[in-house]
């Protein structure tokens, strides 16, 4: 028996990667989710689900996280990392991710996909400075501003009813001569008062100065040209909704693709790689729905049961069994690494305030600072506000879960020239036993996505920390200048806590760099100094590179090495 052996490694922590490891675990095989963002996939932007069979109402988030307790408690378990290559020759397979390698005998791609671009004139350019991809991260910075939304289809449809909770008025550009999803789905924007819907329009150009200052799209029918330029002294933002592209990456050269990049699979979802198949959107399919989702992920894994009961005899190999859940039982990790509480906070939203950890997060809060190798200490520099409260009721709630964090209050009247600056405030810094500070440290209070990504700020801090490839670290120690990052956040985007974990572990391993998390909430002149109209935020160097959208640890070396 191989304690390092799994029977199957999904993917991505989806729909259909969490209904295949609730399966595959139910049926006693050992399996692991990997998922390098959130457990719940895209769905979780969703505000509301009333279309998945048995269950009137919910949101996209909490039907995914009862799915992810319901594996869990099976003995699934799942890593917060990256993968980064496959090796499918042999008899056991090899994934590589960020965090070590894993063995296995079969794998299940259900990495699903992310938002496409259009190609117009701009849209890179603007990308964070007017132009977005999330309603849910991006929506607020546009209150009682104009809106664009360019697509037609059924996320189109939903996004741009999303955003008349912020926006002054929504303008959908559809390219074709209407909606291409449900009527049922596009009835709300078709017949809202704040959404006006123009069809058989082609966006042009978007430009300006910095920022972006008009929009210029095209009739395609009559030919007729129009530029939108917003009153003086207002911005306006683009949402683009044009789709996905599969997360197929890893298998290009492995599985047959078709031209679009879906990959090819039978009708028992086998990819032409022996001993890899795939699930949910990464697959070719008429309909990208939820409940599609969860019917790949739950045949796949019948048929990777199969596979690796296959493979077992064939090398006489077995991986231990997994262990249903105990009452207040954690998520296990593979090869005893902590995944920051990889089940209930891990892309799940916890309560901003201290005091209302539940009796599982406690549990599994513990279980990371039990792997800490040296205590910590949190300074917490505050003022007399009731942001402030709330940063030091929450930081001692979490201190009092362990011994080897330490608490020590700053007040407004006692900061010196040295510390944090008073428009600054409130502040947590991580620092060492000794007082030194790590160079981490969150502006505001670390709650809703951002719980996660403070606690593997802490566990990165005090050691061992989330282990980094040879060649990271190469590249990593090549930092030899000051590198000061402001990482600018929105505690409700789900892109954001890659970038923030990844710019700590960096300051966390190199002493000459410093990264530095705010809440945009609560510090808009940032937004202002910066022109941010999108999150994630990258700064670095007080304005030195200011980039958007997440990264990971190896993309952001690169960015701080090629300054």
């Amino acid at each position: 028996m191989m304690k390092e052996l799994y029977d199957v490694v999904v993917i991505g922590g989806g729909p259909a990667g969490l209904t295949a490891a609730l399966y595959l675990a139910r049926a006693r095989y050992r399996v692991v989710v990997v998922e390098k963002e959130q457990f719940g996939g895209q769905i979780v932007i969703t505000e509301e689900v009333v279309n998945y069979p048995g269950v009137e109402r919910t949101s996209g988030r909490e039907l995914t996280e009862s799915m992810r307790r319901q594996a869990q408690k099976f003995g699934a378990e799942f890593l917060l990392a990256e993968v980064t290559e496959l090796d499918m020759s042999g008899a056991i397979k090899k994934v590589k991710t960020s965090r070590g390698e894993l063995s296995c005998f079969g794998v299940l791609l259900a990495a699903g996909a992310h938002p496409r671009k259009v190609g117009f004139q701009g849209e890179e350019e603007f990308r964070g400075r007017g132009i977005a991809y999330c309603a849910t991260c991006d929506g607020e910075f546009f209150t009682g501003r104009d809106v664009f939304v360019i697509g037609g289809g059924f996320a189109a449809a939903e996004e741009s009813v999303f955003l008349t909770k912020y926006a002054r008025h929504v303008t959908v550009l559809i390219r074709g001569n209407g909606f291409k999803c449900a009527p049922s789905a596009a009835e709300p924007a078709l017949n809202h008062e704040k959404i006006t819907v123009l069809t058989n329009t082609e966006v042009i150009e978007a430009s300006g100065e910095g920022t972006l200052e008009y929009l210029r799209y095209q009739n395609t029918a009559t030919g007729e040209v129009t530029e939108y330029r917003p009153p003086a002294g207002e911005n306006f933002g683009v949402f683009v909704f044009a789709g996905y592209e599969p997360a197929t990456d890893l298998v290009r050269g492995i599985a047959e693709c078709d031209e679009r990049g879906y990959i090819v699979t039978d009708r028992m979802m086998k990819t032409s790689c022996d001993g890899l198949y795939a699930a949910g959107d990464v697959c070719i399919k008429p309909l990208r729905q939820v409940v599609t989702a969860v019917g790949d992920g739950a045949l796949a894994a019948t048929e990777l049961e199969r596979y690796a009961a296959a493979m077992q005899k064939k090398t006489g190999l077995h991986s231990e069994q997994p262990s249903a859940e105990r009452p207040g039982q954690g998520a296990a990790d593979p090869a005893g690494k902590t995944s920051a509480v990889s089940g209930e906070s891990a892309g799940s939203r916890v309560p901003e305030s201290a005091g209302i950890f539940t009796p599982e997060m406690t549990a599994q809060l513990r279980t990371v600072f039990d792997k800490m190798s040296s205590p910590l200490i949190l300074e917490l520099y505050l003022d007399d506000t009731p942001l402030s409260l709330e940063l030091k009721n929450y930081a001692e709630e979490l201190g009092s879960l362990t011994e080897k964090i330490q608490l020590k209050n700053i007040w407004l009247s006692d900061l010196d020239a040295a510390s944090v600056k008073a428009e600054e405030l409130p502040c947590a810094r991580i620092c060492r036993e000794n007082g030194e500070w790590s160079g981490l440290a969150f502006h505001g209070v670390p709650g809703g996505h951002e719980f996660t990504s403070f606690v593997l700020g802490l566990y990165n801090t005090s050691g061992p920390g989330q282990p980094l490839d040879e060649k990271t670290l190469e590249d990593l120690g090549k930092i030899s200048r000051t590198v000061n990052m402001k990482i600018l956040v929105s505690l409700s985007c789900t892109m954001c806590p890659e970038l923030v974990t990844a710019a700590q572990r960096i300051a966390a391993e190199n002493p000459f760099v410093t990264a530095e998390v705010y809440d945009l909430n609560h510090f808009p002149a940032l937004k202002d100094r910066y022109q941010v109209m999108s999150v994630p935020c990258l700064v670095i160097n007080d304005g030195e590179k200011v980039v958007f959208g997440k990264k990971n640890v190896g993309q952001v070396v690169e960015l701080i090495n090629s300054l």
